[in-house]
């Protein structure tokens, strides 16, 4: 028996020992997610103890350096981990921008005693971050941010909003993109960590179509910073900024494959035997989703043979909001007139509609599909400019 079957078996293993029976059933809800932090109330004893489980054996990073509280495991033991949760049905233990984004950031960027220091706390569930990105007047033109740090010496005193700051309500911490010289708009963005309890910060939810909240406008108002908390060289944030990008648009990609719902076809079987067009309609989605799979694989193993292109990440990121965008609009038709449903317990408080309305800002946010298209056709295709 190989190294990688023996692994195999003993994940199994250890996988069917250790993970409740509650953590083999699909969310419900958003509530039914574990997304940590000093503030995070578990839903159940099982939610509690499968992340425990999972942080003390470091699989909730299991491709992070043991040292930092991950798992250690190499390329193919993690693709094999992944695989057995996903056949198994178990919930991802931890979700977490410090796991998808600031997390990879920290370990390319990040000093020794920020890796040692932010790194396990990412790991174990123990602190929850947001993303300090866009302003109300830098979207897409994101370097033409203002929020500005002033050096006090010891500290920065930070001034500036932010808005669509996903869960900001709700974060322990927050990476932000902080302009620190106002003469070099590429040359003049530091990449700065700090608590969200620090004095001076507010956040205000904004309510979206789908009548949730979890985007929120976020001020700053001489809020202090100490010196450390600067990921990378002063000045040079964009550069931690775009490796961080990369990252997101591979998290929102994500959105393309489900592993509730990982064939429509079967999940709407009895709609889908009475109704051609729609069965059609599924039986096509289904196959750009496996698709969507093997690019995902290829563009991994590139990446990890140091082969990818940089741009790998907005076609994933592309493809997989509008994969995502067209499951939702198949979940709606399916469920017919009952889907449109607002309130009821019945159909968990409209579910599917509010669902249906939050993929919209899918091809919105980590970059406009627009853009996606331009940087595709630019760097990969190389067509030119208009």
């Amino acid at each position: 028996m190989s190294d990688l079957e023996t692994f195999r078996k003993e994940t199994i293993a250890w996988l069917e020992e250790n993970c409740p029976a509650e953590m083999r059933k699909p969310a419900k809800s958003e509530a039914d997610v574990c997304w940590g932090g000093r503030n995070f109330q578990f839903q159940s004893d099982a939610q509690k103890q499968w992340l425990e489980v999972n942080a003390a054996r470091g699989w909730t990073v299991a491709d992070w350096p043991a040292k930092y509280g991950g798992g250690g495991l190499n390329p193919a033991e993690a693709k094999i981990l992944k695989q057995e949760m996903t056949r198994m049905g178990c919930r991802i233990p931890l979700s977490s921008f410090g796991i998808w984004m600031l997390g990879p950031a920290l370990l390319q960027f990040g000093s020794e005693a920020q890796k040692l220091h932010y790194l396990p706390q990412i790991a174990r569930g123990e602190i929850r971050w947001c993303q300090g990105y866009s302003e109300p007047g830098s979207g897409s033109d994101l370097v033409s941010l203002q929020t500005f740090g002033e050096d006090k010496g010891d500290h920065w005193v930070v001034n500036g909003q932010k808005v669509w700051t996903s869960y900001a309500d709700k974060a322990d911490w927050i990476f932000c993109l902080v302009r620190t010289d106002k003469e070099d708009k590429y040359r003049g963005i530091s990449f700065l960590l700090f608590d969200m309890e620090s004095e001076g910060v507010t956040t205000k939810p904004i309510k979206l179509i789908s009548g949730n909240s979890p985007f929120c406008e976020t001020f700053f108002d001489d809020v202090k910073v100490p010196k450390d908390q600067i990921v990378g060289q002063l000045n040079r944030g964009w550069d931690v900024a775009k490796y961080l990008l990369g990252h997101e648009r591979e998290m929102i990609s994500g959105g393309g494959v489900s592993n509730e719902m990982p064939s429509i076809g079967a999940a709407f079987n009895e709609i889908v035997a009475l109704d051609p067009i729609m069965r059609a309609e599924m039986a096509a989605f289904d196959v750009d989703t496996l698709a969507f799979k093997a690019m995902g694989e290829l563009f991994m193993d590139e990446l990890k043979a140091k082969k990818g292109h940089p741009a790998q990440p907005n076609m994933m990121k592309y493809a997989g909001t509008e994969l995502n965008k067209r499951r939702h609009e198949l979940v709606m038709a399916a469920g017919g007139s009952e889907a449109l449903e607002w309130e009821s317990a019945a159909t968990n408080n409209g579910a599917k509609a509010r669902n249906w309305l939050r993929t919209k800002a899918n091809s919105i946010e980590g970059g406009t599909s627009e853009v996606m298209l331009n940087v595709i056709s630019k760097r990969i295709l190389e067509l030119p400019g208009a």
